[in-house]
């Protein structure tokens, strides 16, 4: 038998206008964490989902060759039944069900000679899995309930349930913190050391130098090479994947805004759950004309309910007073944010930026829908015009402006939302996490049109939980804790250590 467990020879997948996989093959080996990496768009998830049945025998042309046969996997259920399985990104749990009910959905054990499911063992099949993967979690409790983090682990579960051999994990990380991460890669090396096949697809590479044992780079559809681990560097990496160097990871110009353009004084933003508790607790800062500003700080810290406060998406529900270039304005509505001239690239670019089952041209226009208008009504001209011109100045990979926008990869996504903000020319662009989940390309894509904006003279404030971004884009940093901002550092000043100590609540001993 072959050392490898699984192997794809010669995987061609079109779609109309576009080849997404062009001539790609991919061994892996039994037992290992194997990385898969690229660009947005370079094929990785195309390629992931030919092997899962999403995109089914007939639908592509080449070969699945698993344990030594080829496979001809018609749908996702031909996949699962030689025991492979994948958790994207987007989890597919039922939050009103419980823990025990979705890791068993559709598979739930029966009572003897009955069709009635036995909830007893039910739950205790859920409770000895969940105990082998060392969570501490009660398998009656709905899974609505539980935070992003667990969501992923019991979706693992869920697949593990299936005697799975070959698991496909799709940017697991992406919403996880520190320690849910330390917690999913203890999982996934007790786990190979049962002999668990580990696939991942992950745009943080040292993520991948801490967990993966052999690393395949794809670009533009096509396979570029595989490595074990140890050939490897992080530079190596990054040159593979975009096809030429960068010199510098983040792009950084040093911008010395000293014009105010927004003020905020003691903003308040209290949770619509329970109006008593403050998100944002009494926090006051001004913004330069002409800079970035870093926002910083630990997950639940309140930074982006600041910014949407700021937006006016939480309405009534937040107070305190803002300035635009010394004038107080009232912004209770996107609308009114809109209209003083606020853009806002929120978190979930899916959820809250984009209609995905609409055009680029669509999404584009959709927040200057003014400048597109020819007496009253839609002008297609000038909504091509504009949509072609965004297009071309973010470098957006798309084969026509009609492509849908839930078509594009992650980062092609990223760039329409930028494109739709741009589109309304801001005065002041707010960035919520704009790099999440994208490949260093397109941060570095993303990175200088910061830099060209900010020479422009808007105004850039950007959430980010990556603190080497926060310090290599930031002019001046602010770190929140609890709802506050403990600490402001300029980028001389700023270390990682430095915010971390504000992040945590404490303060370094440089300020004490």
């Amino acid at each position: 038998m072959s050392e490898y467990i699984l192997e794809m020879r010669g995987i061609t997948k079109e779609f109309p206008g576009v080849k997404a996989l062009d001539n790609v093959n991919f061994k892996v080996k039994k037992g290992e964490v194997h990385a898969l990496c690229g660009e947005n768009g370079a094929g990785k998830s195309t390629l992931m989902k030919v092997l899962s049945g999403v995109y089914p025998y007939g639908s592509y042309s080449g070969d699945i060759v698993l344990k030594d046969e080829v496979q001809k996997f018609y749908g996702i259920k031909d996949s699962e039944k030689k025991k492979i399985a994948i958790v994207y990104q987007e989890l597919a749990l039922v939050p009103q069900m419980t823990v025990a009910e979705n890791i068993y959905l559709a598979n739930e054990p029966l009572k003897f000679g009955s069709t009635t499911i036995d909830d007893d063992k039910l739950n205790y099949m859920a409770k000895d899995l969940i105990d082998r993967l060392g969570l501490n979690i009660n398998p009656s409790t709905k899974v609505g309930t539980l935070g992003v983090g667990i969501q992923q682990l019991v979706e693992i579960a869920k697949a593990l349930s299936k005697d799975v051999e070959v698991l496909i994990l799709d940017e697991p990380t992406a919403a996880l913190t520190e320690s849910e991460v330390e917690t999913l890669f203890r999982i996934i090396k007790e786990l190979k050391k049962t002999g668990i096949t580990f696939i991942i697809i992950t745009h943080k590479l040292e993520e991948i130098f801490e967990i993966a044992d052999t690393v395949t780079i794809l670009r533009d559809g096509q396979t570029i090479s595989s490595h074990d681990i140890e050939e490897l560097d992080e530079d190596k990496i990054i040159q593979k994947m975009v096809g030429r160097e960068l010199t510098e990871r983040y792009p950084k110009v040093v911008h010395k805004g000293e014009e105010t353009i927004l003020e905020v004084k003691n903003f308040t933003v209290y949770d619509p759950n329970n109006p008593d508790k403050k998100l944002v607790d009494d926090v006051s800062f001004n913004v330069k004309k002409g800079e970035i500003l870093g926002i910083s700080g630990l997950v639940g810290a309140g930074r982006t309910e600041l910014i949407m406060g700021i937006f006016g998406a939480y309405g009534k529900l937040a107070e305190g007073e803002i300035y635009l270039e010394n004038n107080k304005v009232e912004i209770n509505s996107p609308m009114d944010a809109i209209k003083n001239g606020l853009a806002l690239v929120t978190e979930d670019r899916k959820g809250n930026g984009l209609v995905l089952s609409q055009s680029i041209m669509v999404n584009t226009t959709l927040a200057s829908l003014d400048k597109v208008l020819t007496g009253g009504i839609l002008d297609e001209n000038k909504e091509i015009y504009h949509t072609n011109k965004y297009v071309d100045e973010l470098k957006t990979k798309t084969p026509h402006i009609e492509q849908k926008v839930g078509n594009l990869s992650g980062g092609n996504q990223q760039k329409v939302v930028l494109a739709k903000w741009l589109m309304t020319e801001p005065k002041i662009l707010f960035l919520d996490e704009p790099t999440r989940g994208i490949d260093v390309g397109a941060k570095y894509e993303i990175y200088n049109i910061m830099n060209q904006l900010v020479e422009k003279g808007v105004a850039v404030v950007m959430i980010s939980s990556e603190l080497p971004e926060i310090l290599g884009m930031s002019d001046r940093i602010l770190v929140m804790h609890e709802g506050k901002i403990k600490g402001e550092l300029n980028y001389e000043d700023a270390t990682q250590e430095e915010v971390m100590y504000f992040a945590t609540g404490r303060r370094s001993e440089k300020n004490e």
